[in-house]
């Protein structure tokens, strides 16, 4: 089983939709397994968000993602990297299908409510930024078989 990061954003914290994102994650079948709120330091987000430092919007996403709490999660199942992925929808809202979290909530990239990892070594770096080890719980889900099967 893959895991990944799911980050739910300023916005989506301050808009109470931290139950909307769980609730479709679950739903989907994906597992969470680690959850914390925090808000990001500084630091924190400039480790996240390496790969955008000589961009034109990094000091924007930095000041944005740092601006209030945030909720992490790590979110386990097979292929969460692209299954996470396509619950959200695209980055841009107004280009993300409708019942995607992004294309049902949010209008803008810049408040899109939610982040994930994009690639499997990508959700590897991430969570290690977010979580140790002894707070990820990983247990068998009884509904798994109905759930998952190997094709």
């Amino acid at each position: 089983m893959e895991r990944t990061l799911c980050l739910i954003k300023p916005d989506g914290v301050q808009r109470y939709l931290i139950g909307e994102v769980i609730n479709r994650i679950e739903r989907k079948g994906l597992q969470i397994v680690g959850l914390k709120m925090l808000v990001l330091s500084p630091e924190l987000a400039a480790q996240h968000y390496a790969e955008h430092v000589s961009k034109p919007f990094y000091s924007k996403l930095v000041e944005y993602i740092t601006s209030g709490p945030i909720v992490a999660l790590c979110v386990q199942g097979h292929r969460s990297v692209t299954v996470l992925r396509s619950i959200l929808g695209k980055t841009d809202p107004a280009e993300a299908a409708p019942g995607t979290i992004r294309g049902d909530l949010g209008l803008t990239k810049g408040r899109n409510i939610v982040h994930a990892s994009d690639s499997v070594e990508a959700a590897e770096k991430e969570i290690r930024l977010y979580f140790n080890n002894s707070e990820l719980i990983s247990s068998k889900l009884a509904l798994l078989d109905w759930i998952f099967r190997e094709d």
